[in-house]
């Protein structure tokens, strides 16, 4: 028997939060509040991105054949 920490949420459960939702911060501050979720994400995005760039470029630098240093003549 599969246990679930919240149980089964339905349609009905999502509909009653969201309705929840609307009434505690009304219908003005949703949009508000989903954009600057929105700028959230997309930032998270930006930074994952950067450091898997990073992560590459590393990579190849590990990857390329070490160079011979030169040689002095005196």
């Amino acid at each position: 028997m599969t246990v679930y920490p919240l149980g089964m949420i339905g349609p009905w459960e999502i509909v009653i939060i969201a309705l929840i939702i609307l009434l505690l911060f009304g219908g003005k501050k949703i949009p508000e509040l989903m954009k600057g979720l929105g700028k959230g994400v997309k930032n998270f995005k930006q930074g994952m991105n950067e450091v898997e760039g990073e992560l590459n470029d590393i990579k190849s630098d590990i990857e390329k054949p070490a160079e011979k240093p030169a040689e002095k003549k005196d």
